[in-house]
């Protein structure tokens, strides 16, 4: 029976066990480069034992950035720091993945020190762009609306920072497709209100998705997985909300378009209620696109226990575990888990004294 530390085979890639550090940004860079912190705080949960280390989502464009704090992958000269990084991970036995995003029109805040908020071009802030000009929620700035001339140049952008994490030693990207930003201002119709090709239909909605997909496959290595990560589902009435059974369709296109990979994540343009907020709760998301797309899944949110964990992969309910909150607070959960599970494990030689 398959458990928390069985390898897990994507192509040529090799996971030591189930267990994945989820993005989280940090808000630590200046200019996008990399510096000690970054090293220290991804290289900790590398050193703890984790199969899989994702970076906090990595801007393709300027436009693109969360904030200016932001971990960048923009510029070719962002790779020798990034190489940095991935090196050190790789040394402790875990893969290393770049996550690469837009924002859309959710970019241009100031630091979460200074409240997160959306600021104006005289702020210091830029100008944002997304799939339409209106902001629909709030935290969605009024944007540039991409032509399709827009869409072809951040299509290029995304396979620009997909190049350079392969020539940083990364061992793969997932492109961030989920909570609300860009890519997802695109495929739902809570925001994507287009009459043009990338809007209306289902099929259209998703065509820049896809042109993304195919041009960062294009890029990437026959051997290397590509990951992708979605909102399974949108958490709204409205009856344009993305559903679930959208995401089922999805994948099994996105599988032939050359995905390996699906982090079934949720929401992004409403609020979800706390008392939905449980251990386990969006699980049935990864479930259902694992066994109806027949693709590899991983699960995240309000996992935080070894047994938890355990009991998802041995229940074959998802692939990988990701974990974001509960790798801030113990950098060595894998190590741990392993304990709680009587399962032994590889302990780095430097740590053995204190188990």
């Amino acid at each position: 029976m398959k458990n928390l530390f069985t390898p897990l085979q994507i192509r040529d890639l090799t996971l030591r066990n189930r267990i994945a550090v989820s993005p989280m940004q940090q808000y630590s860079s200046v200019d996008g480069f990399v510096n000690d912190w970054h090293i220290v705080h991804l290289g900790s949960r590398a050193v703890g034992g984790a199969g899989l280390v994702i970076t906090e989502a990595l801007p393709i464009s300027l436009a693109g950035r969360w904030t200016k704090y932001d971990l960048g992958i923009w510029s070719d000269e962002h790779i020798e720091g990034l190489r940095r990084l991935a090196t050190f991970i790789r040394a402790q036995g875990s893969a290393a993945v770049a996550q690469i995003g837009h924002s859309g029109a959710k970019a241009s805040r100031n630091h979460p020190d200074e409240g997160f908020k959306m600021i104006k071009e005289s702020e210091g802030g830029w100008k944002t762009e997304s799939s339409v000009e209106k902001a629909f929620f709030s935290g969605m700035a009024q944007s540039i609306a991409l032509s399709n001339k827009g869409i072809k140049r951040v299509v290029q952008e995304f396979q620009a920072a997909a190049r350079r994490a392969i020539e940083a030693g990364f061992d793969s990207v997932e492109i961030h497709a989920a909570h609300g930003y860009l890519i997802h201002q695109f495929y739902s119709e809570l925001v994507n209100n287009r009459t043009d090709e990338y809007g209306g239909s289902f099929d259209n909605r998703i065509r820049f998705f896809r042109e993304v997909v195919i041009a960062v496959r294009q890029v990437l290595p026959k051997e290397k997985p590509l990951f992708v990560r979605i909102s399974a589902v949108d958490y709204s009435d409205d009856e344009k909300a993305w559903t679930i059974e959208d995401s089922v369709r999805l994948a099994k296109i996105l599988k032939k378009d050359g995905v390996d990979f699906i982090t079934a994540s949720a929401g992004g343009f409403v609020y979800v209620s706390s008392d939905k907020v449980i251990p386990n709760y969006q699980l049935s998301f990864a479930k259902k696109i694992k066994y109806e797309a027949n693709i590899l899944t991983g699960t995240v949110g309000m996992i935080t226990k070894a047994a938890q964990a355990n009991l998802i992969i041995e229940n074959d309910e998802a692939d990988l575990i990701l974990m974001a909150r509960e790798y801030l607070r113990n950098p060595y959960f894998a190590i741990n888990a392993a304990l709680e599970l009587g399962i032994d494990i590889d302990i780095p030689t430097q740590y053995r004294r204190a188990y």
